[in-house]
């Protein structure tokens, strides 16, 4: 069950990994550290509460958000890639999407963690302890959101501003493959 676990924890870790590139993509490398500490604590603390949720809740929250979890998660990455993308193409606006702020890092990290739900209800209907899998599940997902914010940050310095496009896109990418997994099964 150890190396099961340890597979879900980096399977898991995978989009908040992705998000954590395309968050670190349009900053520069002033203030790094502070913002990959940040992501990675949020990605990591959600991944990891989340299967404690689904874990405690059971099997009655399946029922309720099975069939709509994928459009949630979809949801909330379209819109803040639609954001980033607007905002690499307008010059002159504002910051729509700055990924420090509280509220677009709760999005990110509701919309990356929700499968970690459903991760928590399986290991409940296995019968496993919790504490170990979320532990481990929610360290992965932090030291993999710290890379990948210095990864998009790197790589943000030296495509430039465009480079916000593509942090955008790969968002959106990855709401819509949810939502093909989700559909296709």
């Amino acid at each position: 069950m150890e190396m099961t676990i340890i597979l879900v924890a980096f399977g898991l870790a995978m989009d908040s990994f992705s998000v954590s590139i395309a968050s670190g993509l349009s900053n520069s490398q002033t203030g790094m550290l502070k913002k990959a500490l940040t992501v990675a604590f949020f990605f990591g603390l959600f991944q990891g509460l989340m299967p404690v949720v689904g874990w405690l809740a059971g099997i009655s929250i399946i029922d309720l958000i099975s069939g709509f979890d994928h459009w949630i998660a979809f949801g909330l990455l379209v819109l803040i890639g639609s954001r980033m993308i607007y905002e690499s193409i307008e010059a002159e606006s504002r910051r729509l999407v700055n990924s420090s702020s509280i509220g677009v890092l709760l999005m990110q990290s509701v919309a990356t963690s929700i499968d970690a739900l459903a991760v928590g209800l399986s290991l409940a209907f296995l019968d496993t302890l919790i504490v170990e899998p979320a532990i481990l599940i929610g360290m992965t997902t932090f030291l993999l959101s710290f890379v990948g914010v210095y990864l998009g940050g790197k790589l943000g310095a030296f495509f430039g501003k465009r480079i916000e496009i593509l942090g955008g896109l790969i968002l959106i990418a990855i709401g819509v493959s949810i939502v093909i997994e989700h559909l296709s099964v």
